[in-house]
């Protein structure tokens, strides 16, 4: 997908970098910053990523700018891929499938019955105060960022809107990338899939190939 503009704000942590996607020396020198707009017009598809985490008490300032640029763009729905700690599952939440998804009444009416057809898992809803109220419940969804409060803003402003996400362990989330958006795929049918989970029809960012460093330097020893 081509870079098409980048998404200007405060909130987020300033960062700039090489080109993440780089296929050759010339597009290698371009600099990416912390949140980049790329746009497929024949899927009908953009896409806003976002690198860098928000600034501490920015984070509603952040969730309105982002609700202003949909509503201006006129989307004509919201999907937000996110993760969760696996750690902080509760019991429901160790069987099945790693995935989860949760979507705004708007949305809803529309995918629902889709998703059910798909076997997909909803969110479940874990006790506020577990061991002293467990009757009262609530979406939790630690480590997950501004996914939960802008889920809810998406639901107060009447968004068609959609959270898919994994839950996820520290460390090396490359298959957890690749499964995400495998499991994703299966609903929005971005490129041909089989029955098969496969991450060969992905093309690996050029970046990931240092994801943990270039190596010890040979000076070293």
């Amino acid at each position: 997908m081509p870079k098409v503009g980048y998404f200007y704000t405060d909130c987020l942590v300033p960062m700039v970098g090489n080109n993440p996607y780089a296929t050759n020396e010339e597009n290698a020198k371009e600099l990416c910053t912390n949140a980049e707009v790329y746009a497929l017009s024949s899927r009908k598809l953009a896409v806003l990523q976002i690198r860098s985490p928000l600034i501490k008490k920015k984070s509603k300032a952040f969730r309105q700018a982002l609700i202003c640029w949909i509503k201006r763009c006129g989307f004509t729905k919201v999907i937000l891929f996110s993760s969760t700690h696996a750690y902080q599952r509760v019991d429901q939440q160790l069987f099945g499938p790693p995935f989860r998804y949760l979507l705004t009444p708007n949305m809803e009416r529309s995918v629902a019955d889709l998703l059910k057809e798909l076997e997909w898992k909803q969110m479940e809803k874990v006790s506020a105060y577990p061991g002293i109220n467990d009757e009262e419940k609530q979406i939790s969804i630690p480590g997950g960022g501004f996914t939960k409060r802008f889920y809810s803003d998406c639901c107060s402003e009447e968004i068609q809107m959609a959270v898919v996400l994994k839950f996820c362990s520290e460390g090396d989330n490359i298959p957890d990338a690749f499964a995400l958006v495998n499991h994703a795929n299966k609903w929005l049918h971005l490129v041909p899939h089989s029955d098969v989970d496969s991450p060969t029809e992905w093309k690996m960012p050029s970046s990931w190939r240092l994801l943990f460093g270039s190596g010890l330097p040979p000076a070293l020893f």
